[in-house]
């Protein structure tokens, strides 16, 4: 089995561990890891974030890329005013309007922007619409943290 465990510290004692794997018999993924286990005592779900900014304005109409980047670094600034970290989320969703192939690439860079070398595990979602005809990327995460 592959995987790391990433331990944080409070005061001195271990409080919250994820160990994200990837099992023999399943393909190790460039961006993000087969199986999260995670141990804590607080959890934080961060709602679907898309690309509006503090205003509410839409960021990126027509360019998927730059909507990714957006509702990416909301998701940071959500677990922020949480008080959780993007070390800590097992669980991301990541819904794409018209999902291509071609569109992971860029998807993949805003992700690696918030979480940098940090792989929790994901689902990638086509869908046909989301809340707002112009909108083509929502995200949401999970965190556990103490």
């Amino acid at each position: 089995m592959r995987g790391s465990r990433s331990t944080f510290l409070n005061e001195g004692v271990a409080s919250m561990t994820i160990e994200l794997m990837n099992p023999a018999g399943l393909s190790v993924p460039a961006s993000y890891s087969q199986v999260a286990v995670a141990t804590g005592t607080r959890l934080v779900f961060v709602a679907g974030q898309v690309s509006d900014d503090e205003e509410g304005n839409l960021v990126g109409p027509d360019d998927r890329a730059l909507q990714a980047r957006q509702a990416f670094a909301n998701v940071g600034r959500a677990l922020a005013a949480a008080g959780a970290r993007p070390d800590q989320v097992a669980r991301i969703t990541i819904y794409v309007v018209h999902h291509r192939p071609e569109y992971l690439p860029a998807i993949s860079e805003a992700r690696i922007a918030v979480f940098g070398d940090h792989r929790p595990a994901d689902v990638v979602l086509g869908v046909e619409a989301l809340a707002h005809p112009d909108l083509l990327i929502e995200v949401d995460a999970f965190a556990v943290v103490d």
